[in-house]
């Protein structure tokens, strides 16, 4: 009767750490806490007595509550070799659109995935997908021509992305004001202003009025406030 010894295995220090990495990751699915400090791009997070950096999208940051509220932020977690960076989102969907252009555009990282957000809504960025607007696309800060095109024509090529986008596309087409509001934006990015500032001046000009303006006059009058 042949037996065969026992070994034990050693797994490396380096594969370990990974695998935990990997598993933490998996693990953050969201903070829930108090929100203690809040800019455009990102906020911090009071989880018993603990800070979370969260890095966000300016559609996450206009939905925010104000400082010291309780706060629930979904959150995507990427590991790189010098840093884990958590990345927040109000709403379900902004978070599967991030991920989406992460893991199936080439050349696409959180930088230009968190700017794709900012730039448009989701539904206002599937719309152009589905109508192959790369013109709509291009115009967000930090995406240019060719990042747009490679949007459009791998999402068009991911199975069943595009079908599913065009079958809820009228009923969730974005609104004749979310239309006005976008495209002030953009135009106001065109014509060199930061992302930033371009959707602080469109907010400031939505306050001083009931009734909403047209895309022409959102522009003239947040030109007013950015001179």
């Amino acid at each position: 009767m042949v037996t065969m010894a026992k070994r034990k295995v050693k797994i490396p220090l380096l594969s370990l750490a990974r695998a935990l990495v990997v598993l933490t990751a998996i693990m953050i699915a969201f903070l829930e806490g108090t929100l203690a400090e809040s800019l455009p791009t990102q906020i911090v997070v009071n989880v018993h007595g603990v800070g979370y950096q969260v890095m966000i999208p300016l559609s996450s940051f206009e939905r925010l509550p104000p400082l010291g509220s309780a706060v629930k932020v979904l959150t995507h977690l990427a590991v790189r070799e010098d840093a884990h960076i958590l990345y927040g989102f109000c709403s379900p969907g902004e978070r599967d659109l991030f991920r989406l252009l992460l893991h199936h555009v080439t050349g696409v990282g959180p930088k230009i995935a968190l700017s794709v957000l900012s730039g448009l809504s989701v539904e206002m960025f599937k719309s152009a997908v589905v109508a192959g607007d790369t013109g709509t696309i291009s115009k967000i800060s930090g995406v240019g021509k060719k990042t747009a095109e490679r949007i459009v024509l791998e999402l068009k090529d991911k199975v069943g992305v595009a079908a599913e986008w065009e079958a809820s596309s009228a009923k969730n087409a974005p609104s004749q004001d979310d239309v006005r509001l976008h495209d002030a934006v953009l135009a106001l990015i065109s014509l060199g202003y930061k992302q930033v500032e371009a959707h602080k001046a469109i907010r400031a000009v939505m306050k001083t009025g009931e009734v909403m303006p047209t895309s022409e006059e959102l522009i003239r009058q947040a030109l007013k406030i950015l001179s």
